[in-house]
């Protein structure tokens, strides 16, 4: 049930997002580091999902939890390091210092 109202809430969040674009567009590589960074989480999140299958032991799976909220959080500072040297300093050099707000409130969401 709790999942059901997850997605939903997902569901309605991304209608009400409204999209933005890079002006500076990542480059070949960083993009392929990105993408397997995520890959070998979704990899290891399907680890931990086979290891309920498997009924392992709680105390293995809770590592492979940790694992993946480490990786994920490292993921999120390297996505904030590129906005704030790129989309951030790029609209403050234009001067729209509401961007500062928006990367306040970003950094509060990753905790």
């Amino acid at each position: 049930m709790k999942l059901q109202q997850d997605a939903a809430q997902a569901v309605e969040e991304k209608a009400e997002c409204r999209c933005h674009y890079k002006a500076t567009p990542r480059g070949e590589l960083e993009q392929r580091q990105l993408q397997n960074r995520l890959k070998r989480m979704i990899g290891q999140l399907g680890g931990i999902s086979k290891m309920l299958e498997d009924n392992r032991y709680c105390g293995d799976i809770l590592t492979q939890v940790a694992a993946v909220e480490s990786a994920l959080q490292a993921f999120g500072y390297l996505i904030l390091q590129d906005h704030l040297e790129t989309c951030v300093a790029e609209e403050i050099q234009k001067g729209n210092m509401q961007v500062v707000d928006e990367a306040v409130e970003l950094i509060k969401k990753l905790k």
